[in-house]
């Protein structure tokens, strides 16, 4: 039975989603897990061989065909099945994509993570949201400011979306615990971060909210999980505020991620003597909404509240599982297409003139053995290996 990937069910429609069957969640929790495997590939995969089950069985072969060294390394079974268990013990569950208490919003946004770990209330999941970040090292005034924002936001019936790291994230925290927040960690569910927030990470689920990460059980984070997870929260909300952030910060990325994926950036003006608030001061010079209060993100947000979102979705296949593997031939031309320099799926096709499922067939190739880069944009380049 063909899996039923979200992004091939249509998430136009009216539908709460699908549940996965107990068989389907432990082989798509495999194949994400699978080494080289991200939410792109993943997506490819289902849409080109028509399940996780059968992508991971043409895993070892597509990876050796794109040049690997070495089997590629997919979770067995019994893995997954702990890792779910595992989940279990600590409150949470992991879910995907096409089911119904995946986040909206996240869902519906460019390349979403294809599962998520959840512990907490679905019903936060479902309430409009609007993310705040800013600086770990906040001055008073931006706590203050951050408190009042939160809380006049959650009075209106909004969750509120943030981090959960030290300063302006905390206080966005603590001021919408009450009345429903969104923690999403760059760790796994049992690595929060950082250790002080500890009792703050077990009241948010206690108290209606939810706890959202991508990364498994038993995953420290480090520096580089930190812009997954900046990307998780821009996506989460219809908004992203920013309160204060230096020049080169982590907040910065967050209101990158959000102004890519099409939700509206908001910038707290601050002093031009405080380094606080040279990166806010940025944002709003080159073009993000300046704010003081609550009303003025309301008076943006409100309008999109209701609106439905409906990318171009690709539609799942047809298939009985059987691929033909393309030729060397075909599989030099595109190496030879390739480089460091990001190009389009479009234009390798125009150059290559190759179908297009040979394009994609062969990337995903690539992309198994390591010697694949996606670029924004969805455009590729190869990387090169050292001998």
């Amino acid at each position: 039975m063909n899996d039923q990937f979200p992004l091939a069910l249509g998430i136009h429609q009216e539908s709460r989603g699908v549940a996965l069957s107990d068989r389907q969640r432990l082989n798509w929790l495999r194949l994400i897990r699978s080494e080289n495997v991200g939410p792109v590939t993943f997506r490819e995969l289902i849409n080109v061989f028509g399940s996780a089950e059968a992508a991971i069985e043409a895993l070892p072969g597509l990876s050796q065909r794109g040049g690997a060294r070495r089997p590629v390394r997919v979770p067995s079974i019994s893995e997954a099945e702990k890792e779910i268990e595992a989940t279990s013990r600590l409150g949470g569950r992991i879910v995907g994509i096409g089911e119904p208490d995946f986040p909206p919003l996240l869902r519906n946004s460019d390349n979403p993570p294809p599962m998520v770990t959840i512990k907490g209330s679905a019903a936060v999941l479902a309430l409009p949201a609007i993310a705040m970040v800013g600086a770990r090292n906040a001055s008073l005034a931006g706590v203050k400011f951050t408190r009042k924002l939160a809380s006049d936001l959650a009075m209106e019936g909004f969750a509120i979306v943030s981090g959960m790291a030290r300063g302006i994230d905390t206080a966005a925290h603590q001021a919408s615990v009450a009345t429903g927040t969104i923690a999403v960690l760059a760790g796994g569910l049992d690595h929060p971060y950082p250790p002080e927030n500890n009792a703050l990470f077990h009241a948010i689920p206690e108290r209606g909210g939810a706890v959202v990460c991508e990364m498994p059980i038993g995953w420290e984070p480090r520096a580089r999980d930190f812009p997954r997870r900046n990307r998780i929260i821009a996506a989460l909300g219809f908004g992203l505020v920013v309160v204060e952030a230096a020049k080169r910060s982590g907040s910065l990325i967050s209101a990158r991620f959000a102004g890519e994926l099409g939700r509206l950036v908001f910038a707290v003006p601050g002093s031009p003597l405080d380094p606080r608030s040279e990166g806010t001061n940025g944002l709003i010079r080159n073009g993000a909404t300046l704010i003081t209060c609550a009303a003025d993100v309301l008076e943006a947000i409100t309008p999109l509240i209701g609106r439905r979102y409906q990318p171009d979705q690709a539609e799942e296949p047809d298939s009985d599982g059987v691929i033909a593997a393309p030729s060397d031939r075909e599989r030099s031309m595109l190496l030879e297409a390739l480089g460091p320099a990001p190009v389009s799926i479009d234009e390798l096709v125009a150059h290559t003139n190759l179908s297009v499922s040979t394009v994609w067939l062969l990337l995903l190739e690539l992309d198994l053995a390591g010697r694949l880069e996606r670029q924004s944009g969805g455009r590729v380049s190869l990387l090169f290996v050292n001998s």
